[in-house]
């Protein structure tokens, strides 16, 4: 998740700084840089909070990355209309990468709780 932000801040910086243009005058590259930054921060609050919680903000991380995918559909269809090759690839790429990230999210198991129950059922067999 940190990566594909990371990917994000660079995307955004090339759109806010005119780099990145599209195929007609109706891109609006300075949007396009806004929608990023914003998904890139979203996503970011969801992989840091996973990061340092866990399996506990699995809701937080899994909302979070919902969100990208939604923005990054959003965008792949303004790309395909008015964006130049490299914005759609990059927008299907991530996209992809954005869909892998929620499976995993969603396989995600405590190992805490794994790694609690063992313990007790060890416990109670020796106490029998």
């Amino acid at each position: 998740m940190v990566l594909q932000c990371a990917s994000m801040v660079v995307t955004a910086v090339l759109h806010l700084s005119g780099v990145v243009q599209g195929r007609s005058n109706t891109f609006n590259a300075t949007a396009a840089g806004i929608a990023e930054a914003v998904i890139c921060a979203v996503l970011l609050w969801g992989a840091i909070a996973l990061g340092r919680r866990g399996a506990a903000a699995r809701p937080l991380a899994i909302g979070t990355t919902l969100f990208a995918i939604i923005g990054f559909i959003f965008g792949l269809s303004i790309s395909a209309s008015y964006g130049a090759l490299p914005d759609i690839v990059y927008h299907s790429t991530v996209l992809c990468l954005l869909i892998v990230t929620l499976v995993l999210i969603v396989r995600i198991r405590d190992p805490k709780a794994r790694a609690g129950q063992a313990p007790r059922q060890a416990r109670s067999a020796s106490r029998r």
